[in-house]
Parts: C-alpha cells; structure tokens; sequence
C-alpha cells in the first residue's frame, strides 16, 4: 500500500476448460506417476549428507528423488515377512 490507497485487484478470468484438460493431459511421459507418489516427506539432514547423496546419484545417472524412493523401497517393502 502506498499512500495508504488500496490497489484493486482484477477479478480472476473464466477457466477455459479445454486448456485445463490438456494441462492436466501432459504429454503421456507421467502416465500414473502422481499416483505413485503422492505423499511429501521432509527430512533434516547434514549439509555433508546432501552433498554425498547428490553426488551419488548424479554419478549413477538418476535424481536424488528416484535414489531415495528406490532406497526407501528396498528397506521397507510393501510385502513384509
């Protein structure tokens, strides 16, 4: 606010269904991954620890998020003994 005067804000334009859906769409690449991993996990860790985790996986070819999902899977399988 400056001044003390108030600055208006348009009011949001209409969706455009079509647009929404081919957003939503995507181009076929990410078929089913949201409904794999829907849930965020937060972890504090040493900046040490981040530093190795982010070179171990760029040295195997594949993102930090994919290392940990593969490493937490292994660990603790869906189908426990």
């Amino acid at each position: 606010m400056k001044n003390g005067k108030r600055v208006a804000i348009g009011a949001r334009p209409p969706a455009n269904p079509h647009a929404d859906a081919w957003v939503r769409q995507g181009d076929g690449a990410d078929i089913g991954k949201t409904d794999l991993y829907t849930a965020r996990l937060t972890i504090d860790v040493t900046s040490a620890l981040r530093a190795r985790i982010k070179v171990a996986a760029f040295t195997r070819g594949i993102t930090v998020a994919e290392m940990l999902r593969d490493l937490l899977e292994h660990e603790f399988p869906e189908k426990q003994p």
